[in-house]
């Protein structure tokens, strides 16, 4: 069964159509929020980042929320394979258990124990991200507004009760209790036109790289929002898909020619969907405009089928699996190889490049 299916905007596929796809021609690559839905392109991103993309020589924006922020941190690491190969290590082998007399474990515990992974992959190595000749990354995070703009056991629950009900009646209104807060490296400008969404830009750098991070990562109340990140504005940040979950954005990189006139998409599902909130409002899965340029690579619904527990991996995981770590990553192990397929599809595709295999997106 075909792992893989390859969807695309208008544009994107009369691009195909003209030019194929060859490494050149991407601008941007983005990297969506989904926690353990993302081992499943792990694959994927070893043969773009180690493979593909190093046969061309253009800059390229890397835009990621959440997991899709440490993917795309780690691509602009040196020997990048070698990095996601660790990534997906950690990530599956990460496990917590309650200190004693508690029943579950905190968010405090769980933030502290977070932390010192990312310290432990990345520490002394911040210079690589920052300094790639190549990649500029783009880190996306929600800042807290009004009575979300510090961390408090009440006032926190009712502002995203209240953020949950304004987002219900239109997006934009969402501003009112969250921004987006994008932390850029190497004075990049964004690749995206911020008009759909109340947006802050902020410069990326070795002092603020941690918790940046660390907060585009924080789920509220299983993680502890980051308070205060240096160079930004005060306040507290939480995870980035909370604003951008799968960062359905108007897409703006320049291009020169067929020369960055795509964006690549690896991703979990077909649907680009706006923001956390909206994964119960189908009515905002569609794609618009904004992807016009767009090629999402995402695993075929029914090859999904076929993996352990007929999904992929998530977060229910952790629960379904408790205490049984062994069991969790024998599960997550076999889908993540699984995935091997759809990179190797890949691949032979970029070969060939045919039209008549990409889907609408």
């Amino acid at each position: 069964m075909q792992a893989l299916h390859i969807h695309a905007g208008p544009k994107a596929l009369a691009h195909i159509r003209e030019n194929g796809l060859r490494p050149e021609h991407i601008g941007v690559i983005p990297g969506a929020a989904g926690g353990p839905k993302g081992l499943i392109l792990g694959p994927l991103d070893r043969f773009i980042f180690g493979d593909w993309l190093a046969q061309s020589s253009q800059p390229v924006d890397l835009v990621g929320a959440s997991i899709g922020a440490w993917r795309m941190a780690t691509a602009c690491l040196n020997e990048p394979v070698a990095a996601f190969d660790r990534l997906e290590h950690d990530y599956i082998h990460q496990h917590y258990e309650p200190l004693p007399g508690k029943k579950r474990v905190s968010a405090e515990q769980v933030s502290d124990a977070f932390g010192h992974s990312l310290q432990a992959f990345y520490g002394g190595r911040i210079g690589e991200v920052l300094s790639h000749p190549r990649y500029r990354l783009h880190i996306v995070t929600s800042r807290g507004l009004h009575i979300l703009h510090r961390e408090h056991p009440l006032a926190t629950p009712l502002g995203y009760a209240g953020a949950f009900l304004s987002n219900a009646v239109h997006r934009r209104a969402l501003g009112g209790w969250l921004e987006r807060v994008v932390f850029s490296g190497q004075g990049a400008a964004l690749p995206f036109a911020a008009q759909d969404f109340r947006t802050r830009a902020v410069g990326l750098t070795e002092g603020n790289f941690m918790p940046a991070l660390q907060a585009s990562c924080s789920i509220p109340f299983a993680l502890k929002a980051v308070q205060d990140i240096p160079g930004a504005p005060t306040g507290a940040y939480w995870d980035g898909g909370i604003t951008d979950y799968h960062l359905h954005l108007n897409w703006t990189a320049p291009t020169r020619g067929p020369e960055r006139a795509i964006v690549l998409y690896p991703h979990f599902q077909q649907h680009v969907v706006p923001g956390w909130l909206d994964k119960a409002l189908k009515w905002r899965h569609g794609a618009t405009p904004f992807l016009d340029s767009t090629i999402v690579l995402a695993p075929n619904p029914e090859w999904v089928k076929t993996l352990p527990n007929g999904k992929l991996p998530d977060r229910k995981d952790f629960m379904t699996y408790d205490r049984d770590l062994a069991a969790r990553v024998k599960v997550w192990n076999a889908a993540a190889s699984a995935a091997q397929q759809m990179a190797d599809e890949f691949a032979q595709w970029v070969g060939q490049g045919r039209a008549q295999d990409v889907l609408p997106l």
